[in-house]
């Protein structure tokens, strides 16, 4: 029989869309009590939240049928314009809690970290695909720096916001491309740990990101503390879908940062569980794929992808359920908002079509002599 590389990851394809469907029960539940309160109408934030996982959806099923070697070609031009819309963020982007990391165009938001982190992704991966060619990497002023270059000029702009918790992941999905890049050990382990010297310095610097880490060790932050009671009044089975008491304006963010919670208080440990294996399976087949993958750059961008999307959801887990400090950042395809939905579906497609080009999901036609045979393949006489 003769192989084509032509089958998606269909496991990634059902892990991806199962949180994006369960997603619109849970946000609906976790917003209603706001939404009546705010707009006299407990379906509002559901239905905004339903345009953007259709969007979602239509993102993934086009990325995935646009052949990934294109992003390398496009790959500098893309991040320019990322850094820019990141530079025009800080003198005209809206305000919001204190930071400056919206763009408004009428009444549609859009916030340019979310497509910068995937832009640095997909050049980073250019750039040690590159080098891979030549051993490149080995080389720190050619090789190592003009890397280091864009993850830093990224991370620097993302602070600057300030946006502390996404910088810091971008700098963090920097250190791991560069490690599976082969970058120099010495290089990495001299030149990052003065950053991160750095980075520690500007996380205490200002006193709302104090009281986060203050909050986590002693126990006192609001929002975390009710975080767990949820977690705690859900126990194993949960309280049921739509029951939840802590989403009655008694968890800030139920909706967003804090939307685990109202998973662990409705489906309860169980519920939890089932939807850390999602993001499990979403791991373990992206490492697959980018094992078999047919080039360096897919290889390193497949990574990227799975690295990015899964650490937000293994952090934000952390955070709700009070192992890390208060972040700030979504769970990704689960949280309500759209810009980070849309632009990690778009990742998921590229990983998609990645896998498409891999012999790990061969479609199976007949061989050429029994083709040759079949009168709807046959040419006609003439």
């Amino acid at each position: 029989m003769k192989a084509e590389r032509n089958h998606i990851d269909i496991w990634i394809l059902i892990a991806v869309m199962l949180l994006m469907v369960l997603s619109l029960g849970i946000v609906y539940s976790a917003s209603a009590t706001f939404a009546m309160q705010r707009w006299g109408e407990s379906e509002r934030l559901l239905t905004l939240h339903m345009v953007k996982v259709l969007l979602a959806f239509l993102a993934i099923f086009i990325a995935m049928h646009v052949d990934y070697k294109i992003l390398e070609r496009i790959s500098k031009p893309t991040l320019i314009i990322a850094v820019l819309l990141l530079l025009i963020t800080l003198v005209l982007g809206g305000e919001a809690k204190g930071a400056t990391r919206w763009l408004r165009f009428g009444g549609l938001g859009f916030q340019p970290s979310d497509f910068a982190k995937y832009a640095l992704i997909v050049h980073v991966c250019t750039l040690l695909a590159r080098k891979a060619r030549n051993d490149g990497m080995k080389n720190y002023k050619t090789g190592f720096l003009p890397v280091l270059f864009w993850i830093g000029l990224v991370t620097v702009l993302v602070l600057a916001q300030p946006n502390f918790s996404n910088g810091a992941m971008i700098f963090l999905i920097g250190i791991v491309l560069l490690f599976v890049g082969r970058a120099r050990l010495t290089h990495l382990v001299l030149t990052f740990s003065p950053l991160v010297v750095l980075l520690g310095f500007y996380m205490v610097s200002a006193p709302y990101r104090m009281k986060r880490i203050t909050g986590f060790f002693s126990d006192t932050g609001y929002q975390l503390m009710q975080g767990i009671i949820a977690f705690g009044n859900g126990g194993v089975f949960g309280v049921g879908m739509g029951e939840s008491r802590q989403r009655d304006l008694f968890l800030p963010e139920s909706y967003g940062d804090f939307v685990f919670s109202i998973v662990g208080e409705e489906y309860g440990l169980v519920g939890t569980l089932f939807f850390l294996a999602l993001f499990l399976l979403i791991l373990l087949r992206g490492m697959k794929i980018a094992k078999n993958a047919r080039d360096e750059f897919g290889r390193f961008l497949a990574v990227g992808i799975t690295i990015s999307v899964t650490l937000f959801a293994l952090i934000n887990a952390g955070v709700t359920v009070g192992l890390l400090p208060t972040t700030g950042l979504p769970m990704p395809f689960v949280s309500y908002g759209g810009t980070s939905m849309i632009f990690s579906a778009l990742a998921i497609g590229v990983l998609l079509n990645i896998s498409s080009q891999t012999d790990l999901y061969p479609r199976l036609t007949k061989p050429d002599h029994v083709r040759s045979l079949d009168p709807k393949t046959s040419a006609t006489p003439g």
